[in-house]
């Protein structure tokens, strides 16, 4: 089988979401050479719809890599979340309560938008819509990633010191640690989200968590004209079942108040179900290989953690780097 040989690079990166875009930008900041691979293309990441709600020190990291600009002119900034009981609200002061701390509604895609900017600017390589990927090697201090750039182009090789899995639940990383050698704990719950985007002003400042005896509601933004508003409801509901008439009178008898307020209305532009799930991967190092984000655990979106826990594993990650390069100091790897 004839295989092209890249040049190595230090660390290789599989996956070019939040995990891997961050962790390369780190990594720079550190000096420490990567390159990134993905099977999806730009424009498939940068126009997927995920949750943007960023906790305060993602924000500020983002300050320190010169690449929220845009956040704060265009992001959201709450100071706290309004809680629901029996239409009677109660508002938590987060930012009073926390010592000055918010939070940011801010689109994932748009986070990637700034993330890719930053990293072409610098002179970043994402080799975009590979195929047949797989890690070889990860036992040894030389392991590799291959992978074709198309269905019919030759097998590449890309040698490097360590790799590191960013590529989501469905991705490779995860399987080339050997069955017998992963811990995995899962949790189903007994419950779906229907969520829905809505061409509409957002009907509130600040996040809305409604309990009702019908289920559990959410009122949050996308943007000034994109809401995004969440249903409790059975996990094997079909959406076809659910009409957009019915979502809507869902939603205003579980948000209702005794206060006044109403619920903007709009055209509804997607909606979906979701079934909840947890699920960790304790086995998040293997030789020379480190899961990140997605690749070792998942979160249900209700408390909007995804993107936050990833950031968190590849500043870890990023860190532990650092040191073995600065210092040949194993021993935060070793402790990933």
């Amino acid at each position: 089988m004839t295989t092209t040989v890249l040049p190595r690079t230090q660390v290789g990166i599989i996956g070019a979401g939040p995990a891997g875009l961050f962790l390369g930008l780190l990594l720079r900041r550190f000096g420490i050479e990567a390159v990134i691979v993905d099977n999806r293309t730009r424009a498939d990441i940068e126009t997927t719809i995920r949750a943007g709600v960023l906790e305060h020190w993602v924000v500020d990291l983002m300050k320190s890599l010169g690449i929220s600009a845009r956040l704060e002119r265009e992001g959201h900034f709450h100071r706290g979340i309004t809680l629901r009981f029996k239409g009677e609200s109660h508002h938590l002061d987060i930012e009073e309560l926390t010592g000055g701390k918010r939070v940011t509604v801010y689109a994932q895609h748009e986070v990637m938008k700034d993330l890719y900017a930053a990293w072409f600017a610098g002179g970043g390589q994402i080799l975009f819509g590979v195929r047949d990927t797989r890690l070889d090697a990860i036992e040894s201090n030389r392991p590799s990633i291959q992978f074709r750039r198309t269905a019919e182009a030759p097998l590449e090789t890309l040698p490097c010191d360590f790799i590191a899995g960013c590529d989501g639940f469905h991705g490779p990383s995860r399987q080339a640690i050997p069955a017998a050698e992963r811990r995995e704990f899962q949790k189903v719950y007994p419950f779906g989200w229907l969520g829905i985007l809505a061409e509409a002003p957002p009907s509130h400042h600040e996040l809305i968590y409604a309990n009702h005896a019908r289920g559990f509601a959410l009122l949050s933004m996308r943007s000034p004209e994109i809401q995004r508003l969440y249903i409790q409801c059975p996990p094997d509901d079909a959406i076809a079942d659910w009409s957009d008439a019915q979502i809507w009178q869902e939603l205003h008898t579980r948000l209702e108040t005794t206060d006044g307020w109403k619920l903007t209305e709009g055209p509804i532009i997607q909606k979906n179900i979701v079934a909840l799930r947890s699920f960790v991967c304790e086995t998040m190092q293997f030789g020379r290989l480190f899961l990140a984000g997605d690749a070792a655990h998942i979160v249900p979106p209700t408390g909007a953690k995804g993107l936050n826990l990833a950031v968190a594993d590849v500043l870890v990650l990023a860190k532990a780097l650092r040191d073995f390069y600065g210092r040949s100091d194993f021993s935060a790897l070793e402790n990933y």
